[in-house]
């Protein structure tokens, strides 16, 4: 008899294949990629079977019996004999079914006590717990275990290469317990002992941590030692960075110096994500587990234990101790090669697996410095992932100067010398190749930018290509399943990899405003065209250099193709960076970027490009405002007739204007004045003072007077973003922003507010005074009537002006849109409409 289950039975790919996509996209963007990271690597492929392995599908909370903490392996792995003594006396968890998880545990404890023993300390003297989830919850239970809330422990602050848990304000470790900090000398860049002494005898920390998550050097464990005894502290050591390079002899183990020892074990020691804590003290491992267990964490993750066992097996082996040797090499030796391209690196140099580099000797056209996050965010975008990192003498984790590499994953790849030499030149050539720039940013405080022209994107992106070729790895073999996903694919394929960069291609180019974008992108006007409808276009480069030309159609209000007849390749990758808004695409404006993002990717040819009329494309270059490549040096096109200067003279001796609500005012008894060219209100002896007491109490006033204006339209948005000198774009409807009227010098014409009332619909207030020289410079741009741009003075701002509708809300002739506004302001004008019936 056989009873129907209830059980899921299918591969990944056939029942959830968006998630099997996302895998093999991941598996995909780790081999296209250089990874620096120097917390992370690549797990083998026998951890990562134990991983998903049945362990996962149960609860094993507490412990194994203590008696396997002095068992070799041989006697772990005598299971008849340990099964027999389960069935007899059972084993201390809080579950049954457990008794190949005593066996598991049990193994990868004496693994790690054995591949982390010292001639001093025997692996029968280690006490080891590995369940902790990973290392916070392994520093947090060591906190739980040995010392009581409010008492202080004393880390390496943050900004140094310290670590959240060793005491961060941001984190638990900082909340719970009182936090002390010692760094590196500034001089120097090292660990200044004698000032740890120093501190540690002033604050008799209860625990002192040693070991860093950005610091490169090694550590002198004695001397650590020393200072805590001298201080009347425990020494943890948090090794969460060097455990395997500790196991392979390249780095001073801290083992039976440190009264506890923690570490992850997916970082060089290159198992699963999980931590490990050891200590020799006996009177201490009772603690510690309960520290863990019930203290800190529930069940342990079996499955993460088994693949534990078999990492800490791997790590006893030779061929692990050659690679932690390389990978120290390599760090050392890409050290080298920066600091010998001009990189300036922080504490000058390391000896271990990590090295940190400044960025703030790169500098910008404004001098504005390289921030840590666009350094690693520019580096992403050609192939080599490293992360952000405070450095010394950074005031926040929010704003670091610095960027941390690491050397554990291209070493596991196959690198050497040769190879760290090639990606020293490609980081260098980045960092060197970028043009830092900022905004004015909240409270006053700079907001570091950044860009970098588009060869040098795409030569950097090529020499990673060839750098992950080397390794031979097979990009076209699915993870998970048989078919390779598409979604996503020109994400992770760095599209300069391929060099077919001649050939003809079909673009589509896909979000939400896309012809905005497509507007500045491309040389023809694009908002005129509705869907089924194409028209000849050029994509220039940032010089005016032609990168393809083909014809564009509308496919949707959010869905754009382009066919090209040459350079598909390279004309997908500029579209693409263009919509990403970190390269150079206008060598006068490092500030502007094109509307995005928007996705780009080739699609199959359906309409093969026609010959492309280049007479009206090149009058629709010339006539239109702006594009890609319309200052370029290299661009020839023909000129349009010059459009005149905008002028404006003000009437002379022109009469005072009155407002809507003159009357009433005179009736209600105000005092009148001249003010921005109307006769004013006032109820004090002059505007001045009107203005000094609303702004301790509150007062109506009548700003009827100020232009109001309506710009409605399907190009009113571009218009506006043309017209005005911030981001209409960005806008919501019931959104509003504070920006300029420029002249064609660029000198401000006028302040406005401009609110967006909806997807076409725009509602303009400018000042009372310039109102009328506002209205006309605003019409004539709109008409095409005067020049906009010196270099380009034949240009127009629109192209159809029957597209864009002006009006004067102010005018009678609006009706019932007319705008008749009063405004209550002041402190006190909350209170006061609150307290209306």
């Amino acid at each position: 008899m056989s009873l129907d289950d209830f059980l899921f039975r299918g591969d990944l790919a056939d029942m959830d294949p968006d998630v099997a996509d996302l895998i093999n996209l991941e598996a995909e963007r780790q081999m296209r990629r250089l990874i620096l990271i120097p917390s992370e690597a690549t797990i083998p492929w026998a951890v990562r079977q134990a991983l998903s392995s049945p362990f996962h599908n149960i609860y094993a909370e507490g412990y194994p019996p203590e008696e396997t903490r002095q068992m070799t392996e041989a006697h772990i792995l005598d299971l008849d004999y340990r099964l027999a003594d389960f069935r007899r006396y059972a084993d201390p968890r809080y579950y049954k079914g457990t008794e190949f998880a005593d066996a598991v545990e049990a193994l990868a404890r004496r693994r790690a006590a054995e591949i982390f023993a010292t001639e001093k300390y025997s692996a029968d003297k280690l006490w080891v717990n590995v369940q902790p989830l990973s290392g916070a919850p392994a520093n947090s239970a060591v906190y739980t275990a040995l010392i009581q809330p409010g008492d202080t422990i004393m880390g390496m602050d943050l900004l140094h290469g310290g670590h959240l848990t060793h005491g961060s304000p941001a984190a638990r470790s900082g909340k719970q317990y009182r936090a002390v900090f010692y760094g590196v000398d500034p001089a120097t860049e090292r660990i200044e002992y004698d000032r740890v002494r120093e501190i540690a005898l002033a604050e008799k920390p209860k625990i002192i941590i040693a070991g860093y998550s950005s610091y490169p050097w090694t550590v002198d464990w004695a001397r650590f030692r020393q200072i805590a005894d001298e201080a009347g502290a425990l020494l943890m050591a948090d090794v969460a960075h060097v455990a395997g390079l500790i196991v392979a002899g390249v780095y001073p183990s801290p083992v039976g110096l440190a009264d506890i020892v923690t570490f992850t074990t997916h970082k060089t020691l290159g198992g699963p994500r999980g931590a490990v804590i050891i200590t020799h003290r006996a009177d201490m491992g009772r603690k510690l587990d309960r520290g863990v267990f019930p203290g800190e964490q529930g069940g342990p993750h079996m499955n993460t234990i088994a693949a534990l066992a078999v990492a800490l097996k791997l790590a006893s082996t030779g061929q692990f101790k050659a690679l932690q040797e390389q990978t120290v090499r390599n760090a050392m030796h890409l050290a080298a090669a920066l600091a010998g391209r001009g990189v300036k690196l922080v504490y000058g140099g390391t000896n271990t697996h990590l090295l940190n580099v400044d960025c703030r000797p790169f500098t910008g056209p404004d001098g504005s410095p390289l921030s840590g996050d666009m350094a690693a965010r520019l580096l992403d975008l050609v192939g080599v992932t490293c992360n952000r990192n405070t450095i010394p003498g950074d005031d926040s984790a929010a704003r670091p100067s610095g960027i941390r590499m690491g050397t554990p994953w291209i070493t596991q790849r196959g690198f050497k010398e040769p190879e760290i030499e090639a990606l020293a030149d490609i980081i260098a050539d980045v960092l060197s190749a970028a043009r830092p720039f900022s905004y004015d940013g909240k409270g006053g405080r700079a907001d570091l930018r950044a860009k970098i022209p588009f060869d040098a994107l795409q030569a950097a992106r090529r020499a990673v290509a060839e750098l992950c070729d080397a390794a031979g790895i097979d990009y076209s073999t699915p993870v998970v399943g048989s078919r390779a996903p598409e979604r996503g694919r020109d994400h992770v394929r760095l599209w300069a990899k391929l060099n077919g960069e001649s050939g003809p291609a079909q673009l589509e180019i896909r979000g939400p405003g896309v012809r905005s974008f497509l507007r500045y992108a491309l040389t023809s006007p694009v908002l005129a065209l509705r869907d089924g409808e194409s028209e000849p276009s050029s994509l220039l480069d940032a010089d005016g250099a032609l990168v393809a030309q083909g014809a564009l159609t509308r496919i949707s209000e959010d869905l754009y193709q382009l066919a090209v007849e040459a350079n598909g390749e390279r004309a997908a990758a500029w579209l693409q960076a263009l919509s990403d808004g970190f390269v150079v695409h206008d060598e006068g404006d490092l500030y502007g970027k094109l509307p995005g993002p928007f996705a780009v990717r080739r699609v199959p040819v359906t309409r093969p490009p026609e010959p492309v009329d280049q007479h009206a494309l090149a009058a629709s270059m010339a006539r239109k405002a702006y594009f890609v490549g319309a200052h370029g040096a290299r661009l020839s096109a023909p000129a349009c007739p010059a459009l005149p200067v905008f002028t404006w003279e003000e009437p002379a001796d022109a009469p005072l204007k009155r407002t809507p609500l003159f009357d009433l005012h005179k009736a209600l008894g105000a005092k009148i004045v001249p003010f921005a060219g109307y006769e004013m209100p006032v109820w004090y002896k002059g505007v001045s003072q009107e203005h000094a007491a609303v702004r301790t109490e509150a007062g109506l006033f009548d700003v009827s007077h100020m232009g109001v204006w309506e710009v409605s339209g399907p190009d009113a948005e571009y218009f506006l973003s043309g017209l005005t000198s911030n981001d209409v774009l960005a806008l919501a409807p019931g959104e509003a922003h504070y920006s300029y009227l420029l002249g064609v010098d660029g000198v401000p014409l006028d302040d406005m507010y401009l609110y967006r009332l909806g997807a076409d619909r725009f509602m303009m207030v400018v000042n009372a005074s310039n109102n009328d020289k506002d209205w006309a410079w605003a019409n004539a741009v709109r008409d095409g009537a005067v020049m906009i741009d010196p270099a380009r003075p034949g240009a127009a701002l629109v192209d159809d002006p029957s597209r864009v509708t002006l009006r004067d809300l102010r005018a009678p002739s609006t009706g019932a849109d007319r705008r008749v506004d009063i405004a209550l302001q002041g402190p006190k004008s909350q209170d006061i409409l609150l307290s209306l019936p």
